[in-house]
């Protein structure tokens, strides 16, 4: 039993005080954890942490099981071999305090220890030192445990910074060491801001750096059976100069000789066949000053929205301005992707002014009514639209059910320029102008 002074008690006028003072303190203590601590030489050993079930119970409903329920527990000693001493303490002086002090060191077995014991005032206390200390060099190492914790802003968040610096945080040690899955997650994303070349010699590292674990030869074949060949078909190979395509991409034995012979056909402008790569650059679609998004849909549905094969979602449209098509936002679900065909009609020739074709990986968006999972379809180039000509805008998506939108309008006001919304001839998939796909369409003011 610990020495204490008399009267503690009334040198502390409030209950906040009286508990803070008991934290990690063996008086009146009822119960001693037993957990895990390793020093900073590396050197581990056992380390005991008094508590008291009732403070424990009354802010946790797994505590207040474990001592108060059909199956409590009857010993004074537990041992968590699933924890470390820093992170528990941390846990225990929030349910003490309503403080902690959390650090790079001990923030993920504390958000750990905060879910599994159900804390969720705690988990946004740690989700939000995570966001705040967010940055390239740490985005890989933080993203999967907002996955698996399912801490959406926090997933949000990395997305976002993996977008806006993607060449900072591919160089990371973290990248490194990511699963195969958050690999792909990375390759097949279109709004990445980096240079193909650059993002490829990543991935090569990443599946040398697998071979090496894994006790292989890092050699072409090798690295190609890691990295498999679904996402080797997500390169953008024929973005690359010719020059980074030789010194680099063939240096590292991964393709198969045909097809090198199709991209270097295809960079030399000797050959317009299919590459088996896609062809469009990543761009990242940034929403500055001057672009703006039309909302055409005024709510979410409780309904999902089904892609059949070969089925086209379209809707037609005019602006009372001249403006520039930067690209749409469509609907997408979360946790994602979604191979898109999206082509810009103009209805008076039939003739096509835009297109671009890629997979898109879904992540939360921020409209003008409400935030929505979808995802971002951005032209490689400025598309100057006329006033008052029709437009049609028509896209063939595969993959999972989407969410979709009601309470579309045919005309919408946005930043000065009136939109007026038409059923498309070419849609045979449901949408309209009451509602289904194209919640936005991201444009700018054309200036002459």
């Amino acid at each position: 039993m610990s020495v204490v002074k008399e009267s503690w008690q009334t040198a502390r006028p409030t209950i906040r005080e009286r508990s803070k003072f008991v934290f990690n303190n063996d008086l009146f203590s009822d119960v001693n954890f037993v957990v895990q601590r390793t020093a900073q030489g590396g050197s581990e050993s056992k380390q005991v942490i008094p508590a008291h079930k009732f403070v424990l119970s009354i802010s946790s409903p797994v505590f207040e099981a474990m001592f108060y329920g059909e199956l409590a527990e009857t010993t004074d000693s537990i041992e968590l071999p699933d924890c470390e001493y820093d992170s528990l303490l941390e846990l225990f002086r929030y349910m003490y305090s309503d403080e902690v002090i959390l650090s790079g060191n001990n923030v993920m077995g504390v958000l750990y220890l905060a879910k599994k014991y159900m804390l969720p005032s705690l988990a946004n206390k740690c989700t939000k030192y995570l966001q705040d200390n967010l940055d390239p060099s740490n985005v890989f190492s933080i993203l999967p445990s907002g996955q698996k914790y399912e801490e959406k802003s926090l997933v949000d968040q990395c997305w976002k910074v993996i977008d806006q610096q993607t060449e900072e945080a591919v160089k990371s040690d973290g990248f490194a060491t990511i699963e195969r899955s958050l690999l792909e997650a990375v390759v097949v994303r279109d709004t990445l801001t980096i240079e193909e070349i650059e993002l490829f010699k990543a991935v090569d590292l990443w599946a040398t750096k697998k071979c090496e674990r894994q006790s292989l030869a890092a050699d072409g074949a090798s690295k190609r059976r890691i990295l498999e060949e679904h996402l080797i078909k997500e390169i953008r190979f024929p973005t690359m100069k010719l020059e980074e395509f030789a010194s680099v991409v063939l240096d590292s034995d991964i393709l198969t000789k045909d097809e090198i012979a199709r991209v270097i056909k295809h960079l030399g402008s000797v050959s317009s066949s299919p590459v088996g790569f896609p062809e469009t650059k990543r761009c990242s679609l940034q929403f500055d000053a001057e672009i703006q998004r039309c909302c055409r849909i005024g709510l979410l549905s409780h309904s999902l929205w089904n892609y059949v094969y070969g089925r086209t979602d379209a809707i037609s449209f005019s602006a009372d301005k001249d403006i520039v098509l930067h690209g749409v936002c469509l609907f997408g679900n979360e946790n994602a992707t979604y191979s898109v065909e999206l082509q810009v009609i103009d209805s008076r020739s039939g003739s096509s002014v835009a297109s671009k074709t890629g997979r898109f990986s879904s992540e939360l968006l921020q409209g003008n009514h409400y935030s929505y999972h979808g995802y971002k379809v951005s032209l490689d180039k400025k598309i100057i639209l006329r006033k008052t000509t029709k437009y049609d805008i028509r896209v063939k998506i595969s993959g999972s059910s989407s969410l979709c939108g009601v309470g579309g309008v045919s005309s919408v006001q946005c930043s000065g320029v009136t939109f007026t919304f038409m059923n498309s001839e070419y849609s045979n998939s449901g949408t309209n102008v009451y509602g289904g796909q194209f919640p936005e369409i991201v444009f700018s003011l054309y200036k002459q």
